[in-house]
């Protein structure tokens, strides 16, 4: 492939879903290894079974309407810059993403997760607009953020290492200090960024969790939680789930 290729593995997750169903193959039954520079949404719709690993850079739309897959993309190993201080990926990455793992060793540009719905997604800084819409997934970031984080976000997750306050549109979002249950969901995660990545950031973490780990934040739209709150509370009490999440997201 060439970087004038656009959309590269999208036909391979077609291939695989016309065979295999929604439902895909076994985790990382099929490992594509690419180098260089990526066109426009690599991995786009990639299904469960498939990781795109790019050694290398991507242009905008990286996994785009992902929908089970994997995609890793990271710098080579030689390089002579700061991957965390340098921009890995394009604008509007994992746009109307459903379900799957990107891990990104470096920053990215506008509107990261933009209507993510179920993705999950670790990444070392973002700029402006990112978790706009989002409705569902979870987003790591370890690094800086650009203005106007999470506008529009009604669900989902995202936990920001370093945050500062202003950047954020609390409109329809709260800050929070994370859970001992996010922090070790969080620990998980970024030891998956580390092993998929090699990141020195996700490394430096590790070796010094107990304190480091104090410095995420917890980005919550309200909505969300009051309806994930409803939820555990039905299931507690024996009610319908279902009829419960209803009720809460009817304020």
């Amino acid at each position: 492939m060439r970087n004038v290729n656009r959309t590269v593995g999208t036909l391979l997750g077609s291939a695989v879903t016309r065979r295999y169903g929604g439902q895909g193959l076994p985790e990382d039954t099929i490992h594509v290894t690419l180098t260089g520079s990526a066109g426009q949404s690599i991995g786009a719709f990639l299904p469960p079974g498939i990781t795109l690993e790019l050694i290398g850079d991507a242009n905008d739309y990286v996994g785009k309407g992902l929908s089970g897959g994997r995609i890793v993309v990271k710098p080579q190993d030689d390089v002579l810059f700061l991957p965390e201080d340098n921009v890995i990926a394009g604008n509007t990455l994992l746009y109307g993403a459903t379900s799957g793992e990107v891990y990104l060793r470096g920053r990215v540009g506008e509107r990261f997760c933009a209507r993510n719905s179920g993705a999950l997604a670790v990444v070392e800084g973002v700029g402006d607009h990112a978790c706009e819409y989002m409705t569902g997934g979870r987003v790591v970031v370890l690094g800086k953020t650009g203005r106007n984080l999470a506008a529009g976000m009604s669900g989902g997750i995202a936990f920001v290492l370093g945050l500062e306050p202003r950047r954020v549109n609390t409109e329809l979002v709260e800050l929070q200090r994370p859970e001992p249950e996010d922090l070790a969901w969080l620990r998980d995660v970024v030891a998956r960024h580390a092993q998929h990545t090699r990141s020195t950031v996700a490394i430096s973490l590790l070796s010094d969790w107990p304190r480091r780990s104090a410095q995420f934040t917890k980005v919550m739209p309200t909505d969300y939680q009051r309806v994930l709150e409803a939820s555990r509370m039905a299931k507690a009490g024996g009610r319908d789930v279902d009829t419960a999440i209803m009720e809460a997201s009817r304020g």
